[in-house]
């Protein structure tokens, strides 16, 4: 008998206000409320120990879990030296390339969309830009010709130094950088990289380039916290200090090994769940069209860090409400396998009201008392409504402001959430040894020294 039925409603809130925080969790089964204390029955031994294990440093790759308490633990002269370093980048130019793919990509691109004005920068901010996260000639091409036009600077975020997408960029852009810059293009490039080796902090040392180090026990997909995320933000004009304090305000909140008052281990039970009972497709959906990046960026934190041996709910992301005009139709009728997480800010910095119009030829008149965001919030209760309706479980995520300090208190949600949902699957969530198996091929096709053909 499935625990899990046509009908299920849920609901995880997250308002701050100072130091509170308000978890409001209502699930609705067979028009039943169910508490809190269904899941602590299902999960909380398992909880409680993987918790205790993940704190004593004794849980599956247990090496990497310096990101866990990070946003208290980075040294206060680490966070002065990466303003410094942002600060004199902004300095010198007007456009800054940041290079970099995966984790060193995705997490920075994804607050500096989520925060940044939709079609102008502050006048003061550079434009930053991204490179080494495709192998497109023609992005590459036009590019140059773009910084050729503009005062540039580069980051460039590698741990070794010889990922294949971002060391190719790189190469092109130190080449244009030295014919352009000459002597002085090393003060130029800021290097994120390993602290003491590999292809990247050989060439920094060798060239001169300002550095910050990759943490070893923090993992790509888990730095956006680290000068990985920060240095490119901080040239981006993002506040990374009120970033920080919402990060650290997580740390705080989700501290506790009981279910009950973690809504970050609620969050990774009420996934175990639905993926036992057959729902191994995840859909992250907002309303704000400046949260597509984030998608990518959880997209890549749950699907490395679950998708293994054969398991793992696979991340999927929808925007809406474009994408009710085009999956919309699946996620309505098609197969019952997939369950819905909105992401919702309760607070608009922004809106427009909808004018009146004598002619009415539109028919709109009827919502001329209504501004633009009122209508997006009545389509995201209509969606979620008509999608349970149909048999798709729905998680609501509430968060109070979309500012740096919420987002930051967002991303260590995620990041904790997803590490106990990984091993409640039974996942070391720091690995990824199935991206080695194309690296391995690209590698062999390019005739890479070392990598021999297969024989046939």
């Amino acid at each position: 008998m499935r625990v899990i039925q046509r009908y299920f409603g849920l609901k995880l809130t997250i308002h701050l206000e100072g130091e509170n925080v308000e978890l409001a969790i209502p699930l609705t089964l067979n028009q039943t409320q169910i508490a809190v204390s269904v899941l602590e029955e299902l999960f909380d031994t398992r909880v409680k120990k993987i918790h205790q294990k993940m704190n004593k440093g004794t849980s599956e790759g247990a090496d990497y879990l310096g990101w866990k308490n990070y946003p208290n633990e980075l040294p206060l002269h680490e966070l002065e030296e990466t303003l410094d370093a942002a600060n004199k980048l902004r300095e010198n130019a007007e456009l800054v390339v940041v290079i970099g793919i995966g984790g060193s990509y995705l997490g920075a691109k994804a607050i500096q969309d989520a925060l940044s004005p939709y079609f102008e920068r502050k006048s003061d901010d550079p434009e930053v830009i991204f490179a080494g996260q495709n192998l497109s000639g023609a992005y590459m091409k036009q590019l140059l010709s773009y910084m050729g036009r503009k005062e540039v600077a580069i980051i460039v975020i590698s741990k070794s130094g010889t990922t294949t997408e971002p060391a190719i960029a790189f190469r092109i852009l130190l080449e244009f950088m030295e014919n352009r810059y000459g002597s002085s293009a090393s003060e130029r490039i800021v290097a994120i990289t390993d602290k003491s080796e590999g292809a990247l902090r050989e060439l920094a040392i060798r060239s001169g380039f300002r550095t910050f180090v990759i943490p070893d026990d923090i993992g790509g997909r888990y730095s956006v916290l680290t000068p990985v995320g920060l240095l490119p933000l901080a040239v981006a004009g993002v506040d990374i200090k009120q970033l920080l304090a919402g990060a650290k305000e997580a740390v705080h909140d989700l501290s506790s090994e009981n279910i009950g008052s973690n809504i970050a281990y609620q969050y990774a039970s009420l996934r175990s769940l639905l993926l036992s009972e057959g729902y191994n497709v995840e859909i992250l959906a907002s309303f704000s069209p400046n949260f597509e990046m984030f998608n990518e960026w959880w997209k890549q934190l749950f699907g490395e860090s679950e998708g293994k041996g054969g398991n793992g709910i696979f991340p999927a992301a929808v925007a809406y409400p474009t994408d009710l005009h085009s999956l919309g139709q699946y996620v309505q009728d098609g197969q019952r396998m997939l369950f819905e997480t909105f992401v919702h800010f309760t607070e608009d910095a922004e809106d427009y009201a909808i004018p009146s119009s004598k002619a009415d030829v539109d028919g709109l008149n009827y919502l001329s008392d209504k501004t633009v965001n009122e209508i997006n919030e009545v389509m995201m209760h209509g969606a979620m409504e008509a999608h349970k309706d149909g048999g798709v479980p729905v998680l609501r995520l509430e968060v109070a402001k979309q500012d740096a300090y919420h987002i930051g208190y967002l991303i260590y949600f995620f990041q904790l959430s997803c590490a106990m949902s990984a091993y409640l699957q039974g996942q070391n969530p720091f690995d990824q040894p199935g991206v080695e198996e194309y690296k391995n091929n690209i590698f062999r096709l390019l005739e890479k020294p070392g990598y021999v053909e297969a024989a046939l």
